[in-house]
């Protein structure tokens, strides 16, 4: 135990995160292939005119469209909410995997999710991006 009351963990170091990752693609990492049948490029110009993804006030950098769009997609078969998808992108190895950012990037918080899915339906793009995501998903058998 460590002074908080929790446990003490060693530091996990990077080599051991790559070899964890690679452990989940031997066995068949369901997300890392569903990632590589999507033509995320494909998909790319609608999250694109979403304006919710824009940078914070703060002058922080806007999140890329694509990272918050395959975070939606986490939600869509799972029935996770967004601040359980936001925990399981900063928690699981897999699921971070999926949308793409590194361990040591900033995660679009819950927040951050509803308001992009917010401004895809108030642009009537949330059913057309799905729809191409389908498409991707059928192409691929």
């Amino acid at each position: 135990m460590n002074g908080h009351g929790g446990i003490a963990m060693s530091q996990t170091s990077l080599s051991d995160l790559q070899k964890r990752a690679e452990r989940l693609s031997d066995r068949g990492d369901p997300l890392e292939r569903l990632a590589a049948v999507i033509d995320w490029h494909d998909c790319r110009p609608l999250p694109a005119r979403a304006r919710a993804h824009r940078g914070a006030r703060d002058g922080r950098p806007a999140y890329d469209g694509v990272l918050l769009f395959r975070m939606l997609a986490l939600s869509s078969p799972t029935g996770l909410s967004d601040e359980q998808v936001e925990h399981q992108v900063k928690d699981r190895l897999s699921f971070m995997r999926f949308p793409g950012p590194g361990l040591h990037d900033r995660i679009p918080d819950a927040t951050t999710l509803w308001l992009f899915r917010e401004e895809l339906i108030r642009q009537r793009l949330l059913e057309q991006l799905f729809d191409r995501f389908e498409v991707h998903l059928r192409q691929s058998g």
